[in-house]
Formats: structure tokens, C-alpha cells, sequence
């Protein structure tokens, strides 16, 4: 093989291991959309919204997590647009729980515990401000529990830097793509699923145990 062709092979598979910004075949999803509105609902963007949707599908009490952007003004974003890091949103997701069964101040432990907080616009290897941090809250309630938790970690002194994540009011969430639904289940020997997603996940799941539904362990 020449030069040339190993370098660009090299690339391509660099590319297809350490990156969520990937496109993929769109994939149709035959199952009807579940009835969600009887959930409550939080909005959280912690880099790949891949592993993000699959973690908090897989604990008690989460009904559903679909990914989607905010946190930007563009209209009805493409997950194309949405790379090139001009729309102003970033990879999230919505998560709809079962108030009775899990409580927003759990979910606020996940989110923190399955990220690196401090990090600045990206979790490693995805970087830009299209995989930044945000905590968007819907109430003054939420707005609280989230900025007194932040201080909580800042003091406990389990981070060398401050946490990074931002707290602000949601406005609006555009739903991804359909191939990027449940995109772990479909593609689970995709290259960056199997490099980082799963390991991340892994990672989680090993340190709460208690909170994993049966047969959702990866």
C-alpha cells in the first residue's frame, strides 16, 4: 500500500473511532412514539447525546431519552449544521422519568457523575461548543437544586477546577435526527459506540449499581 492510501486509511479510521460527529444511514424505527406527557421531563447536553440517551435509558425509574439540540437560536437544526458548531445548540437530550420512582435531585448525581463537569466545550474526544455542558432548567426549582448542587461539588473538593457545566432556562428542543435515536441498540459494533460510548457507560453503571434497571447492564 502506498504511502498516501495508509495515511488516508489511518485518517478514516481515527475519524471513525474517536468522534461522535459521524453520519450514519438514516435508520427507521418501526415501534410507535411512546406517550410521554405523563412524565416529567429534564433537559441535560454533556458531550455525545449517543451514550447520554443510552445511560439514562438504562436507569430505574427513566421511562424514555430522546436526542435532540438546544441551547442555540437556530430553527429546526440539522445534525450537520449543528457540527460545524455555528447554530449555537448543543447535543441533548430529553429525559422522561417517573417522578414517583426517581427524583430530580438524582438525576441531577447522574448527570454530574457520568461527565467530567469541569471540562470547557466538549467531553474528551468530542470538543467544540456543539458538545458543551448544559443544565437547562424549567422552574425556579429546578434552577435551585441545580446551582446549590454545583456549589456542593465546587466545595466537596472532588474536582482540581471548577465545574464548568452551564445553568440555563430551557426554551426549546429540536428532535434529532431518527437515525440517531437509540443509536447505541442499533449500532452497538459501531466504532466510537464500542471505543467510548460503552466503556463510558460502563464506567457509570459500575459505580451505581443500585440504580440500573435489571437487564440494562452494558
Amino acid at each position: 500500500m502506498r504511502f498516501s492510501q495508509t495515511v488516508l486509511l489511518g485518517a478514516a479510521l481515527f475519524v471513525t473511532l474517536s468522534s461522535c460527529a459521524q453520519k450514519t444511514k438514516q435508520q427507521q424505527n418501526n415501534s410507535s412514539k411512546k406517550e410521554l406527557s405523563k412524565y416529567s421531563v429534564a433537559t441535560f447536553a454533556a458531550g455525545c447525546f449517543w451514550h447520554e440517551e443510552a445511560l439514562f435509558e438504562s436507569v430505574k425509574g427513566v421511562q424514555e431519552a430522546i436526542s435532540g439540540y438546544a441551547g442555540g437560536n437556530t430553527k429546526s437544526p440539522s445534525y450537520e449544521e449543528l457540527e460545524t458548531g455555528t447554530t449555537g445548540h448543543a447535543e441533548t437530550v430529553n429525559v422522561y422519568y417517573d417522578s414517583s420512582i426517581i427524583t430530580y435531585p438524582t438525576l441531577l448525581k447522574i448527570y454530574f457523575a457520568a461527565q467530567d463537569p469541569t471540562a470547557v466545550n466538549g467531553q474528551a474526544p468530542d470538543f467544540g461548543t456543539q458538545y458543551r455542558s448544559i443544565l437547562f432548567y424549567r422552574n425556579s426549582t429546578e434552577k435551585q437544586l441545580a446551582e446549590n448542587y454545583i456549589k456542593q461539588l465546587n466545595a466537596s473538593g472532588k474536582y482540581k477546577k471548577s465545574i464548568a457545566v452551564q445553568v440555563v432556562p430551557f426554551v426549546k428542543f429540536w428532535d434529532a435526527e431518527n437515525y440517531h435515536q437509540d443509536f447505541i441498540q442499533h449500532n452497538p459494533n459501531q466504532g466510537y459506540v464500542n471505543a467510548v460510548s460503552i466503556p463510558e457507560i460502563r464506567k457509570f453503571q459500575k459505580e451505581y449499581p443500585q440504580l440500573i434497571k435489571p437487564g440494562h447492564t452494558y
